[in-house]
């Protein structure tokens, strides 16, 4: 047999070794899958139950004969919440807030995460020791809320900003990803051609951290989206300001009534399990439309980021 020969027998044999090896599933495997399996169940079948009860009719979901597929299928619930202003309103207003939240979260996570994970930065033990704590210890609802009280940030947008753009947690995976992915003997020898910090972190370093940028993007946007405590304390004068999700609370907390009352005096009487049920379903799709576009990006971010800690 040639040489040529033999290679080819024994790429073959590696890849029937391969294939044995893919095609065995153990008992572990099968217990995994159904465990995954009952986790997604779990997720998936009350969002489904929901947008069903948001495109029925209201005679058969107060008669809970809606469960996991519509009847007497009609988009009321939808057309009134789109022709109520407060409901539209609130949805643009907290697009915007969330960009900017975002932004802004992202810009503080990554000059803090950069430099501490740089051995050369003197005292950064101490300084990730501080930063931490933060994520243990709080000093309470009261004294924050005299903090945005003495500076002014009441009943305006940076009272549901500033707060919370700094999150150590974030923090901690964007660092343990920068130290895990970004050689530094790449830095080096950008420092060595005259680059400074600042250009090594927009030229070099943020391109290679498109995962975790694109993970922790994701963190600080659905964080902000789904928030609505403190709109109760910061906020609560100012309609206009009222994020989407504490309208929506307040339409859940409201459910014991008759009808839920919307911003142009109008009434949805009797309906008000197939509003909650659509206004639900509004808020919750943008979130979902933008999760498939960074999916790759969340997954690898999420792996290498939890390398180290």
């Amino acid at each position: 047999m040639s040489k040529k020969n033999k290679e080819i027998a024994r790429d073959a044999e590696a890849n029937r070794s391969e294939s044995k090896g893919v095609s065995k599933i153990g008992i572990s495997d099968i217990i995994i899958m159904i465990i995954l399996g009952v986790l997604s169940i779990s997720c998936i079948l009350p969002f489904i139950h929901i947008a069903a009860k948001s495109v029925s009719g209201k005679a058969v979901v107060l008669a809970k004969e809606v469960f996991f597929w519509p009847k007497d299928i009609n988009f009321n619930a939808y057309v009134t919440i789109f022709n109520d202003g407060q409901l539209t309103h609130a949805m643009g207003y907290t697009v915007k807030l969330t960009l900017i939240f975002t932004i802004l979260g992202m810009i503080v996570c990554t000059c803090a995460a950069y430099p501490l994970s740089k051995k050369r930065l003197k005292g950064r033990e101490f300084i990730s020791v501080i930063l931490l704590l933060s994520m243990y210890f709080s000093a309470g609802l009261i004294p924050e809320y005299l903090i945005m009280k003495k500076l002014g940030l009441l009943n305006t947008m940076w009272a549901l900003i500033w707060p919370l753009i700094f999150s150590p947690y974030n923090m901690l995976i964007m660092k343990s990803y920068l130290q895990s992915t970004i050689p530094d003997s790449l830095e080096e020898s950008a420092f060595l051609d005259g680059a400074t910090n600042f250009q090594v972190l927009w030229k070099i370093v943020l391109p290679l951290s498109k995962p975790i940028i694109a993970t922790l993007s994701l963190f600080y946007a659905v964080g902000r989206w789904n928030a609505y405590a403190d709109a109760k304390y910061y906020v609560f004068r100012e309609r206009a300001l009222q994020p989407l999700q504490y309208i929506l609370s307040n339409m859940i907390l409201s459910s014991g009534n008759d009808a839920i009352s919307f911003a142009d005096g109008s009434l949805a009487a009797n309906t008000p399990e197939v509003i909650q049920a659509a206004a639900i379903m509004f808020a919750t799709l943008p979130i979902l439309c933008v999760y498939p576009f960074i999916q790759k990006y969340f997954v690898k971010g999420v792996m290498i980021g939890a390398v180290k800690g």
